[in-house]
């Protein structure tokens, strides 16, 4: 998160690449809105200190908000980016370990996902809107799906003790979201490598 000791330029800077990004994608049509100010956040309140929550509560209202009234949200304060999901783009939330092997069988196929990296851990492919995942995925505690009435941060917001950030740019893919059925099938591929490496693993130590 923003250190309360970084100079008063470096505040400015950060807040001024956060507006640039909301404005950016907001043009493209992507439902951007402001999240909570990191600064404001203790630990106190654990789950709005694991990640960023929306700065407004009629945040469903604000959505397809236009980019020059979506500039503004970002001009007094340093605010978080977030994107709402479910209507122009779905989110699959995974560990940073599954979402790196998923990420080189994506590269085999020549067709890299929009990917983006949290400091907790934790990796966001982005996809085309879709109406369920596959109960191999969903059956997974660690796996969390961002479809209709979800939202997820996207760079370069502050986040714990860190930014989140892009593993795999727009510019990769030229701005064309994924097929979700595409996505969901190579990260079913990924956990059953996973799930087959642990219990290899297992029967390597048992034998032992």
């Amino acid at each position: 998160m923003l250190d309360a000791n970084w100079p008063d330029s470096w505040r400015n800077a950060f807040r001024i690449e956060l507006r640039a990004e909301a404005i950016g994608l907001a043009w493209r049509g992507w439902p951007v809105m402001p999240g909570a100010n990191p600064d404001s956040i203790t630990d106190e309140d654990d789950l709005t200190w694991r990640r960023p929550v929306p700065a407004k509560d009629n945040w469903r209202e604000l959505l397809g908000t236009h980019a020059h009234e979506a500039a503004t949200w970002f001009n007094d304060r340093t605010h978080s980016l977030l994107v709402a999901t479910g209507t122009v783009l779905d989110a699959i939330e995974v560990s940073d370990e599954l979402g790196k092997r998923a990420a080189r069988l994506l590269r085999a196929t020549g067709h890299p996902a929009p990917i983006v990296a949290m400091p907790n851990g934790r990796w966001l492919f982005l996809t085309t809107v879709a109406d369920h995942i596959p109960a191999e995925l969903a059956d997974q505690a660690t796996i969390q799906w961002h479809g209709a009435d979800s939202y997820i941060p996207l760079p370069p917001s502050p986040f714990q003790l860190g930014v989140v950030h892009w593993r795999v740019k727009p510019e990769v893919w030229g701005w064309q979201l994924p097929a979700a059925a595409a996505v969901h099938e190579v990260l079913v591929r990924a956990l059953a490598g996973e799930q087959a490496d642990l219990t290899a693993h297992l029967v390597e130590t048992t034998a032992a």
